[in-house]
């Protein structure tokens, strides 16, 4: 029982639609064609490009698992020549960039003319993979670096709708909240407030699972703010 509750609080429907706008890219990469997948890690899009030719980039530096990559090296400084890959793959990586715009110019470079790139990254997200976290991008911000780099905006939207903001928002909060009293007021008020604390910490971490579960079933985009952007870049 333990197990399912922690499967279900883990959770994460971001990923599900991580996975559904790459899933979509990838259907539109004809066969036969030189695709990049910048900052690419353990590579989880791998399999959804086996009709193309695949090749990976990233520096690997931050300690986690990495898959075996193509060119091991900064983004700024790809390794291959001019107009190389029809498509791009950049998934949540600008975020780790100190210098994006760089980078950017570096994709562009690679890229063939009208060649399309994929990107997806934060806007309300915790920092991760310290200390390489920079930076959060709004759609203005986004499209201010887009165009600067000579990349046309085919797509600009949110990737997952306010619901999974808010059940990303919920779980953090289950997960960070304090219990112990000296960590939630001094004196009295601290053991006053713990069995609350414990108790809210469940109930967000119930409700967390309810809207991860409705994100999946209906995007909501009326209101509020997405945690992730998306983007489908064409090179001019």
């Amino acid at each position: 029982m333990m197990k399912y509750i922690k499967q279900q609080f883990a959770f994460n429907s971001s990923r599900t639609r991580l996975y559904q706008e790459n899933e979509a890219f990838a259907k539109l990469i004809p066969a036969g064609s030189l695709v990049l997948d910048a900052g690419a890690g353990i590579q989880p899009y791998r399999h959804l490009l086996e009709h193309t030719n695949y090749e990976a980039a990233d520096f690997e530096k931050v300690d986690k698992e990495y898959a075996k990559s193509t060119y091991v090296c900064d983004l700024r400084d790809i390794p291959t020549e001019d107009s190389r890959f029809d498509f791009i793959l950049f998934n949540q990586v600008m975020e780790h960039l100190p210098e994006p715009e760089k980078v950017l110019n570096e994709l562009n470079r690679v890229l063939k003319p009208n060649g399309k790139m994929i990107y997806t990254g934060p806007l309300f997200y915790e920092e991760h993979e310290i200390p390489y976290d920079f930076f959060r991008y709004t759609q203005y911000g986004l499209n201010e670096l887009f165009k600067r780099t000579n990349f046309n905006i085919e797509r600009l939207d949110w990737m997952e709708g306010y619901f999974g903001t808010v059940g990303y928002q919920l779980n953090r909060m289950a997960m960070y909240l304090p219990t112990k009293p000296k960590d939630i007021g001094s004196g009295f008020s601290g053991y006053l407030l713990a069995p609350l604390m414990f108790i809210t910490k469940v109930w967000f971490g119930l409700l967390s699972i309810g809207f991860h579960k409705r994100e999946v079933k209906k995007k909501f985009t009326k209101k509020g703010y997405p945690k992730n952007y998306v983007a489908i870049l064409v090179k001019n």
